[in-house]
């Protein structure tokens, strides 16, 4: 179930070259907009696998029977660093209701880390189809934990995963979690992680990218 949109070259490939290229990072404006045509690539290949309806449209010199949407899904990201790939597929699901989860890496001195999710804003969840995003999947930790937080308390038909570079690692430790039947469409695929758990080549850390460096808690 992993959709791989970069396998086959397109515009999106040239996107996923920049927000990796060091030389072109300095630009967050251009950043953050590329994670945003990411989001909308995925929005655009995945509404062709949601189910449509006929819808009758008036038009100023007759009647058309025009395929839509049989329902919209809900979006959620993952604060701060999932907001641009977010926005990007609410350009193209522009009806969709949304959720915001805050989950980080909570650092210690040895060098460890642990996943803390401390909020959680979400409308009902059952029965509707679920899109979570995030631009990163590295360990894979942090989405399960969130998947996982929000199945506690709904029960939604479907859920989907959207990340704009994934780890073959994140993938398995997703799949091992929460079964294979979750698609996880990803703008690209890299081998390995670092001894800090960042995805290798990768493209660092993208909420600083975004957003400017933060101070480590």
């Amino acid at each position: 179930m992993v959709h791989h949109l970069s396998e086959k070259h397109s515009l999106l490939s040239n996107w996923i070259a920049e927000i990796r290229d060091v030389t072109i990072q300095n630009d967050r404006m251009r950043f953050r907009r590329n994670l945003e045509r990411i989001g909308e690539v995925a929005a655009y290949e995945m509404s062709k696998l949601m189910p449509a309806i006929v819808k009758k449209t008036t038009t100023p010199l007759g009647i058309h029977d025009s395929k839509v949407l049989a329902e919209q899904p809900v979006l959620a990201t993952i604060l701060r660093a999932g907001l641009p790939l977010h926005q990007g597929m609410l350009n193209y699901f522009d009806k969709a209701d949304n959720a915001f989860i805050s989950a980080y890496r909570k650092h210690h001195d040895n060098g460890s880390f642990e996943i803390s999710i401390e909020y959680l804003s979400c409308p009902d969840l059952n029965n509707r189809v679920l899109i979570v995003s995030d631009p990163m999947l590295a360990t894979g930790a942090s989405l399960v934990q969130t998947i996982q937080a929000i199945t506690k308390q709904h029960t939604p038909k479907e859920i989907h995963i959207v990340v704009a570079i994934a780890s073959k690692k994140g993938i398995e430790t997703v799949e091992a979690a929460l079964g294979k039947n979750i698609p996880i469409w990803c703008g690209d695929i890299d081998d390995s992680l670092n001894d800090k758990s960042y995805i290798i080549p990768g493209l660092g850390d993208a909420g600083d990218l975004a957003y400017g460096t933060k101070i480590q808690s």
